[in-house]
């Protein structure tokens, strides 16, 4: 049984931090919670009070 030999070229990864990839992330995630906390300020200051 004859065995092929093939060029294969692996990729290396390496685990950076990269620093704009981590800022990106945080601004992401802060503007998930303002837009949170806008809408549940919203619904405390302007529909609860119109239940009661």
């Amino acid at each position: 049984m004859p065995q092929e030999h093939r060029d294969v070229e692996i990729e290396r990864r390496e685990k950076k931090s990269d620093s704009s990839k981590v800022a990106s992330t945080f601004i992401k995630y802060a503007t998930y919670l303002i837009i949170f906390f806008g809408i549940l300020w919203f619904l405390v200051k302007y529909i609860v009070p119109a239940f009661q």
